[in-house]
Order: C-alpha cells, then structure tokens, then sequence
C-alpha cells in the first residue's frame, strides 16, 4: 500500500541517469501486468537516447520536464483482434495495467514517472518506424524527481464504494 499510495506523477526530473537494470526491471514489470484471454496485446518501446528524448518531447504537449527514459506502450492490433469485437477495449484495459505495474515499479526504484497521452501519434510513428498495425497509445516518462509531490486528497471508501449493491455504501 505504501508504494499505490506514494507513486505521484513527476514532471520535474534530476539530471541523473537510470541505470539500465533498472529500466529493465520497469519494463519486465509491464509484461506481467493482466491481460485478457492472456493475449498480451502490448508493444514496448524503451527510449533512454537523449537526442531522440528531445525529438519526441517536440511531439509530445504532455511531456514536461526532460526525463532520461520514456516506454512507449503501444497495441499490436494483430493480437487485440483475437479478443473478437472487445479485442479494442479489452487491449487498452490492458496496456494500462500494464502502464500501472511499471509505473509502481519505477516509484519501488525511486524513479518517478508521469503517464502521457497527449502526444502527435502519427509523427511519433514515424520518427519510431513503428509498424501500421501497432498503435502507440499511452507514454510514461520516467526520472528521478527533484521532488516527491505530496498525495492530493482522495475521495473516502465511504463515499466511493458500495456494497451489494449501488447506493448501500461501505462502512454505513
């Protein structure tokens, strides 16, 4: 609990490089995530080259700081079709789990992360020569962080969670 509660999203980054051990380490904690049907939908692209960094960072308004790595996580649409018509939205299902997993790894790492979505996917396709039937769909920038950011505030179980059924919450 003290890594979910303690992984915020970074956006200001040291100046230090990450060990690739450790890169590996956030990466292999992707594969592991769930996937539907174990179909394994995903695509990994580690990027730790500062020039290439900066390059995509121009195609990328949701990319602050200068990280010193980036995965891009994408969907080989090859393998979502097995799912059949869910095959699409199971496949981003479980690229964010698998987005989570690295991103609880990082932090276990002391590495900070930020997942982006807002970046030009066809000019990163391009520059990456990511085939067509692989869609890159979510980033996470990766660093150590200047700062660790304190938790905002999160709405209570109470609030949130019911039981048995819509309206009979927890803990009433």
């Amino acid at each position: 609990m003290d890594i979910i509660k303690g992984r915020r999203s970074i956006r200001s980054f040291q100046d230090k490089e990450i060990p690739r051990e450790h890169l590996k380490t956030i990466v292999e904690a992707g594969i592991w995530a769930p996937s539907g049907s174990n179909i394994q939908p995903w695509e990994f692209i580690l990027i730790d080259d500062s020039t290439l960094i900066k390059k995509i960072k121009l195609l990328s308004p949701g990319l602050y700081g200068v990280p010193k790595a980036l995965v891009i996580l994408c969907v080989n649409k090859k393998r979502s079709e097995k799912a059949g018509r869910l095959g699409e939205s199971l496949a981003i299902m479980d690229i964010s789990m698998a987005a989570q997993n690295m991103m609880l790894a990082a932090y276990s790492l002391g590495i900070g992360s930020c997942p982006i979505a807002s970046f030009n996917k066809k000019a990163l396709r391009e520059l990456l020569d990511i085939p067509e039937h692989v869609d890159p769909v979510l980033m996470i920038s990766l660093g150590y962080p200047t700062e660790w950011p304190t938790p905002p505030r999160r709405r209570p179980l109470e609030e949130v969670v019911h039981v048995n059924e819509y309206g009979k919450h927890f803990g009433r």
